[in-house]
């Protein structure tokens, strides 16, 4: 699981809180912490003044340093103390694609649930992906057409339509089709004959 640990654990940078409008860059590495900022001033008096500093941290020590809390937040703060005393959150740290393989063996119940801990699980649980190995799971077979339709409709709403209604709705994107190819193809063969009338059209020398 270490090697999932990669450099630096977190970082994050922005804005100082109003009226202080100085950027600042804040991560948390496996040896130390930096703490970065720079002046951003309108002012003259401001124009000679030191650009900005950097600071290397221990892992203890910063947590005395006040502006990394005053500029991003108890939570962003107490995140950052939990990484400092070796609470990694692992599961977030995997690839997408391992987390989907993951997420499939849930109950639809429970990826619902975890959909609601965080911005990236609520992403995977409602990505296209996750409901496209849903379907395939819970179906023998999962003809092309269902599989063109999905890309209309997305794979969740397959997922949570009954065979009957998905028939129907099968049946009438077939008929979509055809009428667009038909359209297609009268497009094209007056397209077609207004080329061969051009050509055919004699200019008479002036």
């Amino acid at each position: 699981m270490a090697s999932l640990l990669t450099d630096p654990l977190y970082e994050t940078s922005g804005v100082g809180p109003s009226p202080n409008k100085n950027f600042y860059y804040f991560a948390v590495r496996k040896s130390d912490v930096i703490w970065r900022w720079w002046k951003i001033s309108p002012r003259t008096v401001d124009r000679y003044s030191k650009p900005g500093s950097e600071v290397s941290l221990t892992r203890t020590s910063w947590m005395t340093h006040g502006e990394v809390r005053m500029v991003f937040g108890q939570k962003i703060w107490q995140y950052a103390k939990a990484l400092c005393q070796g609470h990694y959150d692992y599961l977030e740290r995997l690839s997408d694609s391992l987390l989907l393989q993951i997420i499939n063996y849930l109950e639809l119940e429970d990826v619902g649930q975890l959909g609601r801990t965080s911005r990236r699980f609520r992403q995977l649980c409602g990505s296209e992906g996750f409901w496209e190995t849903a379907v395939r799971q819970r179906c023998n077979t999962v003809s092309a057409e269902v599989s063109s339709l999905a890309l209309e409709v997305g794979w969740r709403h397959i997922f949570f339509t009954n065979k009957l209604q998905l028939q129907k709705q099968i049946n009438r994107w077939k008929l979509k089709k055809k009428e667009q190819m038909k359209d297609q193809a009268s497009l094209m063969l007056e397209q077609g004959s207004q080329t061969q009338f051009s050509s055919g059209v004699t200019h008479c020398p002036i």
